[in-house]
């Protein structure tokens, strides 16, 4: 028991230095950094975390995925041997550009002014998982090797996670902080997602001249789409046709159209009949129309699911709990870098984050959630070393 007034004397929530928080958080959403282009902000990271004492290394993500930056590691080696060893995760990369991004802050809340995104997703989970190493590199609260683990191309299909070798670094288990409100609640079941891209290949012709000489590839576009399932199929099953394109002038009987979509479940069974569903029905509108069909489908990446009886969920309940919060276990259809964590064998959770109404250009972050976030990631922190 004095061990354990000892270690909530020298690491608390309350430490969290708010000033220093949000002007970091500021400094990395200044930073465009869109899928594949993040160089600029990992090289402020990483000199940040070098000048608070870190080991930081970069791996060869960049050169596996078609990138410009790579994966960021940082590690706070342990000052107490046999503790556990974990990581915090949060992504680089933004949904797009935020070049000539102006804050406004009003009402507690930061947003942005400019016709950019803000970028919170996820600088809003980074900003906090750095604060939490700050505070605990200026206590003596005992820990165990935590790693920073901040990857490249996650919202361009979790690349950068996926090009990661977390295993060497034998940690226990992690906690990506990548999702939004309230906080103190966790991502512990999610969807497996697959995505697709159809060819369609018509046959061109001029369309005043000879027009029935040509297989329009729109046409056979639609005799598909009509009546597929799109959208919501089920509690826990969608599907989308996101883009198309195609066509090469209005005097011209299209010769092809490309397609791109994606499907995702909870339940495998009824993602693979939803495809199955979709794959059949492009083919079937090929062959009625005369055209060719080439349906190139892959997995992105693969469901989780853990127990509520797992250790790392375990230690993010009594923290979310220990400061107040309700610590709702949530399924997302989303994806994370979790998701690849956990299949590469690591135990992952996701933690939520004030992070609000990402993707679009109304996104916010407030003060108090930022502090909120580093407070409960000091707590789970706590925890472990305890644990």
């Amino acid at each position: 028991m004095l061990l354990f007034c000892i270690a909530r004397s020298t690491l608390s929530p309350s430490m969290v230095n708010e000033t220093r928080l949000v002007e970091l958080f500021k400094q990395l959403v200044l930073i465009n950094a869109p899928s594949f282009e993040e160089q600029d902000c990992v090289a402020f990271v990483k000199n940040h975390l070098i000048g608070m004492g870190l080991e930081v290394w970069e791996d060869d993500a960049g050169a596996k995925i078609g990138g410009k930056a790579n994966n960021l590691i940082a590690k706070l080696p342990a000052n107490k041997p046999g503790l556990k060893s974990v990581f915090l995760s949060a992504h680089f990369d933004t949904v797009e550009p935020t070049e000539g991004l102006i804050i406004e802050e009003k009402d507690g809340f930061l947003y942005s002014a400019s016709d950019t995104i803000l970028g919170a997703d996820d600088k809003g989970g980074m900003a906090p998982a750095i604060e939490a190493l700050q505070v605990l590199l200026e206590t003596s609260a005992p820990h165990g090797d935590i790693y920073l683990l901040f990857s490249v191309c996650e919202e361009g299909g979790l690349k950068g996670a996926a090009a990661l070798d977390i295993q060497s670094l034998d940690v226990d288990f992690g906690f990506v902080l990548d999702t939004g409100p309230p906080v103190g609640t966790f991502v512990t079941r999610t969807s497996t997602n697959d995505r697709f891209t159809v060819t369609i290949t018509g046959k061109p012709a001029h369309a005043g001249k000879d027009p029935e000489k040509g297989i329009n590839a729109i046409m056979v576009a639609a005799s598909a789409i009509e009546g597929m399932p799109i959208g919501r199929i089920g509690p826990e099953t969608t599907s989308n046709l996101g883009i198309i394109s195609g066509g090469t002038g209005v005097n011209v009987v299209c010769p092809e159209v490309v397609i791109k979509g994606e499907a995702r479940s909870t339940s495998l069974q009824e993602l693979e009949d939803l495809m199955d569903t979709i794959i059949k029905r492009f083919q079937a509108a090929g062959a009625k129309w005369g055209a060719q069909v080439h349906i190139d489908h892959r997995r992105d990446y693969g469901s989780y699911e853990l127990s509520p009886d797992a250790e790392v969920v375990k230690i993010a309940t009594t923290a979310s709990r220990n400061l107040g919060f309700e610590p709702a276990l949530r399924t997302t259809l989303g994806g994370s870098d979790a998701n690849i964590y956990n299949a590469k064998g690591v135990p992952t959770i996701v933690v939520a984050t004030g992070m609000d109404l990402i993707h679009t250009h109304e996104e916010r972050i407030s003060r108090k959630e930022l502090v909120d976030t580093t407070r409960l990631v000091l707590e789970i922190l706590r925890l472990v070393a305890e644990s």
